[in-house]
Formats: structure tokens, sequence, C-alpha cells
């Protein structure tokens, strides 16, 4: 059996309540080794890449520091060029903000990881628009909402611009450049204005593969033009049909194929021996990510009030929405329009607080057994609702073990996932071709 290729990549988990911490098995979120044990284990199952988030401040509810989030987290480049050391077919692709960045200093920065992997870097492009972010950074909050996607497009064109500066044969053996052979770049655009010349001949794979997560119509038309790679929430078959197929559909006026951009929804998996096993397994995880107090930061996030005198096991308040308590999050929107939907939802199913916030705040993608899973994952990117799947493991770090060890061989043995690396570069694995 054969049919589409199927794309993998490993994501870190930490952010939100993904990972199980209470778990025996759950490890650091800092120390090197649980970084390289999910590295390795991505590169021993032949996944495109490795995937880190990053945030730029610690998250507060109700005016502290969240203490059920992660609080800790090194810079992911860093951990990406040591990570360099220890892999060899991997790509290495890291979230690093393009509202409180520079193109010079960061176009640098990949280009070093895209050389000392040899071509195996991937940035993913996120913004920032609010002051809470900002306050970290000298500028503050200056950027309005509307101009974060402006800035980013002319971040990465500039970064390009950079990274193609260099003449592609030089410097001949890594040693001496001919005269002439770096160009200058001048770029004055509304958000930046540089001239000079970069500091690093072109890499293996000439422009770091560029990722992008937006899911807002400004969002969607940026990776349409730019990105190579978008990293999606809509995993569900319906949801991820309409996504792919209105993403898909704004190539063209870009001057792009289809092929040209790989859609790569987020994903979690709960596996057991038998159907009704995995079933027990993924409602026992959703329960362990959800506790008491995660239900009631949830709903106090979507209501913006203080709730702690809620019972978590208890029914939904007879409260209306307030302002706000939580910043670092991406917000909530109409926040009376969400706690209706919640509150009828919870009302048709005679849901407790616990159980609304983990009927809504997702399930596992796919769940089942080894073969199961293996077939549903097919079944998605055959459907067209998908190129393939980041996937969240809910152990750090060996949550990618028994995935790599029982499914992916299944996809082997079924002709849409490849036996072993065939290149060596990133959008070789991802199958892009050269940059634009």
């Amino acid at each position: 059996m054969s049919g589409r290729q199927i794309h993998l990549a490993a994501h870190f988990p930490g952010v939100n309540n993904t990972t199980v911490w209470a778990d025996p098995h759950s490890r650091s979120q800092i120390d090197f080794a649980s970084f390289e044990h999910l590295a390795r284990t991505a590169e021993r199952g032949a996944f495109d890449f490795f995937f880190l988030a990053e945030g730029l401040r610690l998250r507060e509810h109700k005016g502290r520091i969240h203490d059920l989030d992660v609080v800790g987290r090194p810079e992911s480049l860093t951990v990406l060029s040591a990570l360099a050391a220890v892999t060899e077919r991997l790509g290495l692709a890291g979230t690093v903000n393009a509202t409180f960045n520079e193109p010079y200093e960061l176009a640098r920065r990949l280009s070093t990881l895209d050389h000392l992997s040899e071509g195996r870097a991937g940035w993913n492009v996120v913004t920032t628009s609010d002051a809470f972010t900002g306050e970290n950074f000298r500028r503050g909050g200056y950027l309005d909402h509307a101009d974060r996607y402006e800035r980013a497009e002319e971040f990465v064109r500039l970064s390009r611009a950079l990274w193609d500066s260099w003449a592609a044969d030089d410097p001949p053996e890594g040693r001496f450049v001919r005269q002439g052979a770096i160009g200058t770049v001048r770029h004055a655009g509304r958000h930046f204005t540089v001239e000079g010349r970069f500091t690093l001949p072109r890499s293996p794979q000439r422009h770091p593969v560029i990722i992008q997560a937006g899911d807002s119509e400004e969002g969607r038309e940026f990776a349409a033009s730019t990105a190579d790679v978008i990293f999606s929430r809509h995993g569900t078959l319906s949801d991820g049909k309409a996504f792919y197929d209105d993403v898909k559909r704004r190539l063209a006026r870009h001057g792009r194929r289809p092929d040209e951009l790989k859609i790569m929804p987020a994903a979690t998996f709960a596996l057991g021996d038998t159907d009704e096993e995995a079933a027990q397994n993924a409602a026992e995880i959703r329960r362990r990510q959800v506790g008491p107090q995660t239900a009631i930061a949830f709903l106090e996030q979507v209501w913006g009030r203080d709730l702690s005198d809620c019972d978590p096991d208890g029914p939904l308040p007879d409260v209306e929405p307030g302002e706000g308590v939580t910043q670092g999050r991406v917000p909530i929107g109409d926040r009376a329009a969400v706690a209706a939907k919640w509150r009828a939802l919870a009302e048709e199913k005679h849901l407790s607080i616990r159980e609304l916030v983990i009927e809504v705040t997702g399930r596992q993608t796919f769940v089942g057994t080894p073969d199961s899973v293996a077939r549903q994952i097919q079944g998605h990117v055959e459907a067209g609702a998908a190129d393939g799947f980041i996937l969240v493991p809910h152990l750090t770090p060996g949550g990618l073990d028994d995935f790599v060890d029982r499914v992916v061989p299944l996809l082997q043995e079924r002709g849409v996932f490849r036996g072993e690396y065939t290149g060596t570069t990133l959008r070789e694995h991802l199958g892009l071709g050269g940059p634009r």
C-alpha cells in the first residue's frame, strides 16, 4: 500500500497544560538531556524536524506568575545549536519573535544554526503586539496590532536579502573570498533601514525553512505569501480540510504552487493495545492535564474575573464576564460570546466546570491501537486535511517513544512515510526544493 507521503515533526511540550507534570516519567524542561532525548527519538523515527516554542515573558494570572505553566525555558536557538552536535539529519526549528528582534542580528543567528547543522535550520516566525510582553524591551508595546504582520513580512524579506547577499560559490572551500563576492544590502522600509554586508556565506540550504502559525486573515495571507510550513491548530478532519483548502487556494496569487507550502497541524495521540484501552488512556491523560486548579484558571481566563470560590466539580457560576485577569496569553476576544457558548454546552451535556474545560480545550487528535492511529493519520493526509502533523506528546521527554516504536513502522509498511532519510537538509526532508 502507498499514498501521499506524510510529514512528521516533534514538538517539545511544555506550554499551557500539555505536559502531565505529576507523572513519574515527567522530567526537566531545562536540562539538556530532556531536549536531547526527544530529539534523538524523533531522528530515530526519521521525522522531518524537532520544534521548540518560545515565550518572551512569563504568563501571569490574577497578578501573579502562573505556576501551572512552564516557568523556565532556555532560549531556543541556543538549545537547537547544541542539538546540532548530537543529531545528524533531523531538522531543528525554533520560534523567534519578529516584533522584538532585529533582522540583521536574527538572520545571523539563524544562518549560524544552519551552518552548524549543515542545512537543518527552521524559523517559526511569530509576532507580538501586546504591551505586557513589550515591557521586557526598550521600545515596550510600541507596535499596533494591525502593523505586526507588515513588520514580519518586511523582516523576512530583509533576512532573505541578507542570506542571499553572498555569491553562491563563495568562499571556495570556506577560506578566502573573491573580491566583490559579498554584496551590500541596502534596505529602507517602514520598519527597518539597513545598509551593510552580511557576515556569513550562503548556508547549505540557502535559507532556513520559514514556519508560520497565525490563523487570522492576516496570518493566513502572510503564510501564503511567505511561509514554507504552517503550524496549524486545525487538527480535526472537517476543520483541517477547510483550513487546508483556504490557504492552498491563496498560493496562486503569490505565484506559488500548492506543494510549496506544507500544512502541519499540531496533533496529540493516545495509544493502547485495544481501542478501548486507548480511549481509557486518552480520558485519563485529559483528566490529569486539567486538574481542579487548571479548570478554574481556564474558566477565569474566559470569564475575566476571579472565580477561586467556585467548585471545579460544580456548575458554572451565574455571573457575567469581566475585564480580564490573565496576561501573556492570546486574548479571548468576545468574552460574552465564548462564555455563552460554554454555558450552552455545559447545560446540554450536564457538565461540571472541570468536565466542561476538558471538553472544550481539546482532546487527543489520534486515539487507538498503533494500527488504528496509523490509518487515521494516513486518512487525514489522503483526504487533504493536512500534509502531515507536528506531534505534541503529553510527557517530557519520553512521550514520543511509543509512537516512534509502534506507529512509525506501520506508516513505513504502508509506504506513506520514509524508512530512512534520503536528503541532508530540512528543505529536502519537506520536499520543498530551493527557496523562492
